[in-house]
């Protein structure tokens, strides 16, 4: 077998003589161990060479296709096995790239969106085997933090730039709207599309667009404006113009939601009078921290559920959700869960808020408060569509 570099680089290529490679036919992709570095490489044969990409860390990582794309990532049209011509894993212009960077997203259009795919899993779904709001939440930060990752700006906290790091400071999000079409299904693979924009002399705006990856459909739109909080005091802070600099070549001027089908709209406070449905009781979890050290938004969605009827829930799509987020939470806080039917959608033949250019059938007014004090810490507003498998009956 010909000699290999005595070094071991992350990215490497591999000569061999045709007749020591006589693979089975259906095994173009081999794994290598390299134990001076105690890291396994993936590599595919082209030609007589081979591929090879090392994992990042001390434990190997599978690599898997989807559609073409490996752990989330465009690779070509070309499978790993089974297919004589096989994409490689690794361009050359990838040499310089770290490791870890095949399992995120990458840039498009000049590097003013980011776009990264996810396969939709089985705890992702729920009773109806689709998933859930919190899942495409979820699904929507993870990429807007993978973009921040990416973009190389990143300093030591959660989603925070470097001179944002050096000055204690974070993103908070203070308003979202989501918009859903169409939720996916078990084993379905979707395409998230982000970018960011200013939003005010001291907010910025982030948007994304979710596609069915087959199809190319959109099938979910979302925006939401983020402010700058001190961590350590907890106070909201102007926008530095050091950070400002670092995020302005990355603007982009484009909404996900057009402005007219953006809920914008303030949302009205529910009291014990108001509210229609009560539920007390609510504690949050050590695991429903974040990194910033109060409780993730996005089991905020959760709670407001829980006082929605459950016929509605079973019965009705949730089509379009608006949180308006008004204090933190931590982990010692009780909680109420507050929802009230809107009396006037009945009347309103001009409601725009949807997300399917229809009028929803339901739409509720949500409030998430401290049980002690009553203090507010989400408003929200949903609308929901009944099913179709129940429109059929």
């Amino acid at each position: 077998m010909a000699s290999m570099a005595a070094k071991t680089y992350n990215i490497a290529t591999l000569c061999l003589p045709r007749d020591m490679c006589k693979a089975e036919k259906n095994e173009m992709a081999t794994k290598l161990g390299f134990y001076r570095s105690r890291r396994v490489a993936m590599v595919t044969s082209k030609n007589g060479k081979f591929s090879v990409r090392t994992s990042a860390g001390g434990t190997p990582r599978s690599v898997k296709t989807i559609n073409g794309k490996v752990n989330g990532v465009h690779v070509g049209e070309g499978t790993l096995f089974g297919n004589k011509n096989s994409a490689e894993l690794i361009k050359d212009s990838d040499i310089d790239a770290p490791a870890h960077s095949s399992l995120h997203g990458n840039f498009v259009e000049g590097r003013f969106v980011y776009r990264q795919t996810f396969v939709i899993r089985s705890y992702e779904i729920g009773p109806d085997k689709t998933a859930t709001m919190e899942t495409l939440m979820n699904l929507l930060q993870e990429t807007a933090l993978n973009h921040v990752t990416s973009s190389g700006l990143a300093g030591n906290g959660f989603g925070a730039t470097r001179e944002m790091s050096i000055r204690k400071l974070i993103w908070v999000v203070t308003r979202i709207h989501i918009q859903v079409q169409r939720y996916s299904s078990w084993g379905d693979v979707v395409e998230i599309d982000t970018w960011v924009d200013a939003a005010g002399k001291n907010g910025m705006r982030r948007d994304w667009i979710i596609r069915d990856y087959k199809t190319q459909e959109i099938i979910t739109r979302a925006t939401s404006t983020w402010v700058i909080m001190n961590r350590e005091t907890r106070r909201l802070s102007k926008i530095p113009e050091q950070v400002r600099q670092e995020v302005l070549p990355f603007y982009l001027n484009r909404v996900a939601v057009a402005t007219e089908k953006n809920d914008s709209e303030k949302i009205d406070k529910l009291t014990d009078g108001t509210a229609g449905r009560i539920r007390s009781g609510l504690a949050p979890r050590w695991s429903d921290m974040d990194a910033n050290q109060h409780v993730n938004n996005v089991k905020y969605i959760g709670w407001i559920l829980e006082s929605v009827p459950i016929n509605v829930l079973g019965d009705y799509d949730l089509t379009s959700m608006t949180l308006e987020y008004r204090r933190e939470c931590r982990q010692s806080n009780l909680l109420e869960s507050m929802t009230s039917a809107t009396a006037s959608l009945a009347e309103d033949s001009n409601c725009k808020n949807n997300s399917i250019n229809r009028r929803p059938d339901l739409e509720y007014t949500h409030l998430l408060r401290m049980q002690a004090d009553k203090a507010e810490i989400v408003r929200a507003r949903t609308e929901w569509h009944l099913k179709q498998k129940h429109k059929l009956h």
